[in-house]
């Protein structure tokens, strides 16, 4: 086990060596850096890591601030801090170096005190300047550290000690998917596997396949590209909630199928909701594969949505006749604030509830659904669109006017996106002016 008794200063050679790595770097070299070294502690393999830094002079300084070893489960760590909200993962103090801080105040990880932590803390990575060292070690010749090209060599070692078929896979040529303790145990315990991941090395080492997925593949016999989707599809849908309602109501095979309906339809978890729900409300019988899965999902889609909206809008303006009446007076009452004079743009006042849904329907936002019909009928503000002149019916951008502040509330495109620069100059610097003078003249 490492002990902070056991270190030494680094040697003169790695030193050398280090400063050599350090000028061959492809970033600046002002920075805080990192390089790491190899050496033998109590007969132990040990990597040592040494942060570099130039003082305000342009002076090096250099120091020692975490080792690694090959048998130990704790770490050593000097005056190093993982800064996960800054720059850069690491912060390492220079205090007893010299370097001057505000206030000459001493920062409070720099102690000079070497702590034990566990191991997988505490690791920036630096280049190793003498990888060959480990080599040195009888139990170590064989492993093909310099093949792996590892992220760090105390690591793979590790790894090598516990599933010792590591280096026959490097050595064939498997860099990615060797280090894997999945595929490692598989390895171990079946010839055949090898001779499956010989026959499809190229297809393996072309891209990056989960290694779950090369098992399966494996086992199955099904293609790798199949399985690598199929996995990629389930991560994006796990978590969907819009996605999880829908599932419920489907068969396994019918939940499985939907995941790449919906990615191959190039639409959204959302989008199918509401097709799914409109079909629901028309009553369409949705076990039937073509109502599930239509060949053209946008022209169905649009074609169900608006089903559903004719239908919906009908039994509201029935059951809200009174309420649709009221919106509409509002709307005449301030129809003296719409525009559409000298601009590329006009602006146009909803005249009914339903406008309201339409509008959010296309633009794919919330003012249809929250209320914003009542605040309109109580007058507290209004709802306006703007439209492309020679687009007028085509909804674009949604403006909420406030009648008691005189100034716009919200202003939003479609999924919410703030509109571009010509339509706010129009909002703020052309309409704006122009509907509180109207509202003054309906005021008098």
């Amino acid at each position: 086990m490492i002990k902070k008794e056991f270190i030494k200063p680094i040697p003169k050679y790695i030193v050398k060596k280090i400063l050599k790595a350090d000028k061959e770097r492809t970033y600046p070299t002002t920075l805080l850096r990192f390089c790491t070294y190899l050496t033998k502690m109590k007969g132990e393999l040990v990597k040592i890591t040494v942060a570099l830094k130039n003082n305000r002079n342009g002076k090096l300084m250099m120091k020692q601030v975490a080792i690694h070893g090959v048998d130990s489960n704790k770490c050593l760590v000097r005056d190093l801090e993982y800064c996960y909200l800054g720059v850069y993962a690491y912060k390492v103090g220079w205090y007893d170096e010299g370097y001057k801080y505000a206030g000459n105040i001493r920062p409070n990880y720099n102690d000079g005190v070497w702590y034990e932590v566990d191991y997988k803390y505490y690791d920036p990575y630096g280049p190793l300047v003498n990888e060959e060292y480990a080599l040195t070690f009888k139990q170590y010749k064989y492993s093909a550290l310099q093949l792996a090209n590892y992220y760090c060599p105390i690591e793979y070692l590790r790894l090598y000690k516990q599933f010792p078929q590591l280096e026959y896979m490097v050595k064939l040529g498997f860099y990615s998917i060797g280090t894997r303790k999945m595929i490692l145990r598989q390895v171990g315990k079946d010839k055949k596997f090898i001779r499956w991941l010989i026959d499809h090395k190229e297809e393996i080492n072309a891209k990056f396949y989960y290694a779950d997925v090369i098992l399966r593949a494996y086992k199955t016999k099904r293609p790798l590209e199949e399985l690598q989707r199929e996995k990629k599809l389930t991560f994006q849908f796990c978590k969907d909630d819009i996605y999880k309602s829908i599932k419920k109501k489907l068969s396994p095979e019918q939940a499985k199928k939907l995941m790449y309906y919906i990615v191959d339809k190039h639409t959204g978890s959302s989008n199918y909701r509401d097709y799914f729900e409109a079909c629901e409300h028309l009553k369409i019988d949705m076990t039937q594969e073509k109502n599930l899965f239509p060949h053209d999902f946008k022209r169905w889609h649009d074609i169900r949505v608006d089903q559903y909206q004719t239908q919906k809008a009908l039994l509201d303006a029935e059951e809200r006749k009174e309420f649709y009446t009221q919106f509409g007076e509002i709307a005449q009452k301030y129809m003296l604030l719409e525009h559409a004079k000298r601009s590329a743009f006009v602006c146009i006042i909803a005249k009914s509830p339903l406008d309201l849904m339409n509008e959010s329907k296309t633009l794919h936002h919330c003012v249809g659904k929250m209320n914003y019909d009542q605040k309109f009928v109580k007058e507290q503000s209004l709802i306006f669109f703007i439209r492309p002149k020679e687009s007028p019916e085509t909804p674009f951008v949604t403006v909420e006017y406030s009648l008691s502040k005189h100034k716009i509330l919200q202003c939003r495109g479609d999924h919410n996106c703030s509109p571009s620069q010509d339509v706010m100059h129009y909002v703020n610097k052309v309409w704006l002016p122009y509907a509180n003078k109207q509202i003054q003249q309906i005021a008098a």
